[in-house]
């Protein structure tokens, strides 16, 4: 049985997803999160997920931070991005941090059925009026070098440098994450060596640069 989850904290979008999924995937198997924790939790329940559609602005996710932690932590999982988002350049660079595909949030029905079989043939999807912008450019290696290092990031480590692109010192840290300082150190030092940093403020400058601006439209 083919098993969704759809990642969007918007209840009646949720509602949409489902009801475009049931109908182009009779018997398919829907689950549901709200934001970025409650995904990595259903997905480290069920690790044999086949497709996330995940939406870039819900809490939890700093734009495409969700998507790259989503990826390094769980590579087998596709994931189709649901956005308001739609600039081509947007788009290029979620696909550079491993999406198959993206649904802009005013796809029809039987647009979002015929990105969900796509992807879950194992090919791609971008909505025609966005495929050829798309193409025409480049993936930015810095991005693409970017999302190969967050890739490297455990669960716990991506939890910690959100809390670092914060501002938060390591003993704030451990007490918001319930883990030991020394943890938290090795964390740290972890994190600096698979992003190739040398300290808290460019770690979090290279999370940061995953942040895109909220459209004005619902995201």
């Amino acid at each position: 049985m083919t098993t969704l989850l759809i990642a969007d904290d918007h209840p009646l979008f949720r509602a949409a997803l489902r009801l475009a999924a049931g109908e182009n995937l009779p018997g398919c198997r829907v689950q549901e999160a709200a934001d970025l924790s409650g995904v990595l939790d259903v997905l480290a329940a069920e690790p044999d997920t086949d497709l996330v559609l995940l939406d870039l602005h819900m809490p939890g996710s700093r734009g495409l931070s969700g998507l790259a932690a989503l990826r390094g932590q769980h590579p087998g999982v596709a994931v189709l991005v649901v956005s308001a988002h739609d600039d081509p350049r947007i788009v290029r660079r979620v696909l550079d941090h491993g999406a198959a595909g993206f649904i802009p949030k005013s796809a029809s029905p039987a647009e979002i059925g015929s990105a969900i079989r796509s992807v879950l043939d194992c090919g791609s999807w971008l909505p025609p009026g966005l495929a050829d912008a798309v193409a025409a450019l480049p993936a930015d290696p810095a991005d693409t070098d970017l999302a190969r290092r967050l890739a490297r990031l455990t669960e716990q480590q991506s939890r910690v440098l959100a809390l670092l692109a914060e501002g938060l010192l390591n003993k704030q840290i451990a007490d918001r994450l319930g883990i030991q300082e020394r943890t938290v150190k090795a964390h740290v030092t972890a994190i600096f060596e698979k992003l190739k940093v040398r300290n808290r403020t460019q770690a979090g400058m290279a999370l940061r640069s995953l942040e895109l601006e909220t459209p004005t439209r619902e995201a």
